[in-house]
């Protein structure tokens, strides 16, 4: 797929409380780079239209994409897939979280080609659903919403019973033969584990990388 996806905007979700980490999780440097700014280099490759969720421009006005404000003050990643739903100029989202610093291009394109199919498309690793690496649906907008205002925003019991494409774990192998889409770190264990290249793949171990925190 050489093209931008149709009708999909790609969405960083940064807004989490960051209270394991003495920076923000999204400046983390990998490789000699932050990990948002090498999510938004992923991201303008596969899609026209960006946006950064988040209760906190200020870090993030420096990168030139435009940002959005949780529509409620409610914690929780559905809140901000929600805020990206309503605002979307498209009527699908892909969503990532700040502290995942590899997602694969090849395997969002795949899923991409999937969405047509259902209201969301959402990678299983095991018996775990990874539903911040996923396309959703306006469609899911009504739901979606009255779970966030009744409390009930687990984004897992939320897509039971939803017309959702699974992406099987043998699916992601073919194309992220090592699981590196799913890698997050958003603590100081995660950064000391990956230093000592433990568990910092899915799949498989595989060599050391640099990882550093910015002020």
């Amino acid at each position: 797929m050489s093209a931008f996806i149709k009708h999909c905007t790609g969405v960083i979700l940064a807004g989490g409380e960051n209270t394991r980490m003495p920076v923000l999780k999204a400046f983390i440097e990998v490789e000699g780079q932050r990990i948002i700014e090498k999510n938004i280099g992923t991201m303008k490759m596969l899609f026209k239209d960006l946006c950064i969720v988040t209760n906190q421009p200020g870090s993030y006005s420096y990168l030139g994409v435009p940002m959005l404000g949780d529509v409620y003050n409610i914690r929780g990643p559905m809140t901000g897939i929600l805020t990206a739903l309503l605002n979307s100029p498209n009527p699908r989202v892909f969503i990532s979280a700040c502290d995942m610093p590899f997602l694969n291009r090849d395997l969002i394109e795949y899923m991409a080609i999937k969405v047509a199919e259902k209201d969301a498309v959402v990678p299983v690793l095991g018996r775990n659903p990874e539903p911040l690496f996923a396309f959703y649906s306006r469609h899911l907008l009504g739901p979606m919403e009255k779970a966030v205002q009744t409390g009930r925003n687990s984004m897992r019991d939320f897509l039971r019973n939803k017309r959702v494409k699974y992406i099987t774990i043998d699916e992601i192998k073919k194309i992220d033969t090592r699981g590196t889409s799913f890698v997050n770190l958003n603590s100081p264990e995660d950064i000391e584990r990956y230093l000592r290249k433990k568990d910092i793949i899915r799949f498989k171990r595989t060599v050391k990388r640099e990882v550093t925190c910015l002020d």
